[in-house]
């Protein structure tokens, strides 16, 4: 047993092979995370590179594209009737016509400013003419674009504003009229927006006229002075303006490449790392195999009932939407009867159209006939006069069935109260004679108006009146009784039967459209006359539910002025 301990004890010891294998494994490994170090570092540096030459052929673009669109400006300007004309004849009309198309211009274009010189180099418009530091009236003829621009066509200068004291680029041109120039036309440009979008990125840029004196820049404590040259640690990137004698720098720390190096080298030294826990990973491998079972039984075991109450789920919404469906078919019949009345109230209207013309010539020929009949024939004087009352009697008829049918106009105004309750009663004066019900009305003041439309209030009544005598039906004593009540701008008029009076179902669904308990009824009459009324600014509402105590509605309206 002691052999055996001391065998595993020498195994265990560090000898010099052991020890010359482990340093040349640590040496083998530091020479990897070495070269790891310095190809990442190269790629990465190369990347850095790459992107920032992109960044700069972008700005430059940029750059590019804003002094071609504001060299286009002053090129076209310089060859405009009115600029030209404003130069020749400086009135003030003309000077203000020219300022006013300037200003117009410069809010399109985003220059700066944009001015016009005569040729004394004294600004005679400008863009920012109604501004309290206006250039007009102000002498540039001191300024290099003025005088190069009468001398070669055109100029491009970059300096610090005089008036704004602003920097900024500023393109002229001149205005020919044959050989010799007129004027010179200027646009400023500003490039801050541009320099405020560079300070948001991570690197710096600068521009650089050909001088060397730096003129734009991220960081604006650069600006018109000697361009720095590249700090230890930096890449840059050069691109030239074209058209412009600019060069534009973009530069940028080396330490993201070193970052980048450092973690390309711990990677590699963390899957060094892993390779030697591999062994430590095999044992635990067979563990995770059998959680990772358990996982997927309790995973599918959550999908079934998933399965299973999404099934449910689609099955009630299937259930709900048959119930839905079944629903529209009901309302799409109940349209289709609504339309079928709406149809019969103008077949009533061209009937009752239709039937003035007879009754016109019946009552002409009583007329006639009472007026030639000889002395001493009561009776047939008697029967002629009551053909002519009961032609009279039948054109109020018609005269009220057309104007119940007749299309409302919307317009509200003051309607006699009086009138519109007398022609719902005679609409509904039929059914109630035939019922023998008691109809009890208040005293109404022919003066007394409402604010209403009479078509629309009369439709009110006649459906508050007809619900009535439809309740009544089959009782022994039917009573309907109309009250009038005023309260200040607002008057009400109660519609009360001694029918059966409302159950609490039906009250509670008396407003909704298409609720109904009449067998035949649309479930819409009460529904549109409460809108109505609304619509005069009034209100019509019914009483609670009394039992045996019959039903009331009160139809609250606005009294006219």
């Amino acid at each position: 047993m002691a052999a055996t301990i001391d065998s595993q004890g020498e195994g265990r010891r560090l000898t010099p092979g052991r020890l010359l294998v482990a340093a040349a494994v640590a040496l083998a490994l530091l020479g990897l995370l070495a070269l790891t170090f310095r190809i990442a570092h190269e790629s990465a540096a190369r990347a850095l590179t790459e992107r920032l030459a992109v960044s700069a052929q972008s700005r430059v673009q940029t750059l590019e594209s804003v002094l071609a669109k504001q060299r286009a400006v002053a090129t076209v300007l310089s060859d405009d009737a009115a600029v030209r004309q404003a130069l020749a004849q400086p009135s003030q009309a003309n000077v203000s016509r020219v300022s006013e198309k300037l200003e117009r211009l410069q809010e399109q274009t985003s220059s700066a400013v944009i001015y016009l010189l005569n040729r004394d180099g004294v600004a005679i418009a400008a863009s920012n003419w109604h501004d309290p530091d206006s250039f007009v009236g102000s002498d540039y003829s001191f300024r290099s674009y003025f005088s190069e621009a009468l001398l070669q066509g055109e100029a491009t200068q970059f300096a610090l504003g005089t008036v704004s004291r602003r920097p900024g680029l500023y393109l002229s041109h001149d205005v020919p009229v044959g050989d010799a120039p007129l004027g010179v036309i200027v646009v400023k440009v500003e490039f801050d927006a541009m320099e405020q979008g560079w300070a948001r990125a991570a690197e710096t840029t600068l521009v650089s006229d050909a001088a060397g004196q730096v003129i734009l820049a991220s960081a604006p404590g650069l600006r018109f002075a000697p361009l720095p040259p590249a700090a230890a640690g930096q890449v840059s990137a050069r691109r030239e303006v074209p058209g412009a004698g600019w060069v534009l720098w973009v530069r940028a720390s080396s330490a993201e490449a070193a970052r980048a190096a450092l973690l390309a080298a711990g990677t590699v030294g963390f899957l060094f790392t892993l390779l030697l826990g591999g062994g430590l990973w095999g044992l635990r491998a067979r563990t995770r195999a059998a959680r990772r079972a358990e996982t997927e039984r309790r995973y599918r075991a959550d999908l079934e009932r998933a399965v299973e109450a999404r099934t449910r789920d689609l099955s009630d919404e299937m259930r709900e939407r048959r119930a839905a469906e079944q629903r529209l078919a009901q309302l799409q019949g109940e349209m289709v009867q609504a339309n079928k009345l709406a149809t019969l109230g103008q077949i009533t209207a061209g009937v009752a159209h239709e039937v003035n013309t007879p009754l016109a010539t019946i009552r002409l020929l009583a007329e006639n006939g009472r007026h030639m009949l000889p002395e001493g024939a009561p009776d047939l004087d008697r029967n002629l006069g009551q053909i002519l009352r009961m032609t009279d009697r039948i054109a109020q008829i018609t005269t009220e069935l057309r104007g119940f049918a007749r299309k409302a106009t919307g317009e509200l105004g003051p309607v006699p109260l009086k009138d519109a309750l007398d022609a719902a009663l005679l609409l509904t004066a039929s059914r109630r004679r035939a019922q023998d019900i008691r109809l009890i009305l208040p005293e109404i003041p022919p003066d007394l108006r409402v604010m209403a439309e009479t078509v629309r209030l009369e439709q009110i009544l006649v459906n508050l009146i007809q619900n009535a005598q439809e309740a009544l039906e089959g009782r022994a004593d039917p009573e309907i009784r109309l009250t009038l009540q005023e309260d200040g701008p607002v008057l009400r008029l109660s519609v009360s039967d001694n029918g059966p009076g409302l159950s609490p179902g039906i009250a509670a669904g008396l407003f909704t459209p298409f609720a109904t308990s009449k067998p035949e009824g649309l479930g819409l009459g009460l529904v549109i006359s409460q809108e109505i009324a609304r619509d005069f600014g009034g209100s019509l509402a019914a009483e609670p539910p009394r039992a045996g105590k019959g039903a009331t509605f009160h139809l609250d309206l606005p009294k006219a002025a």
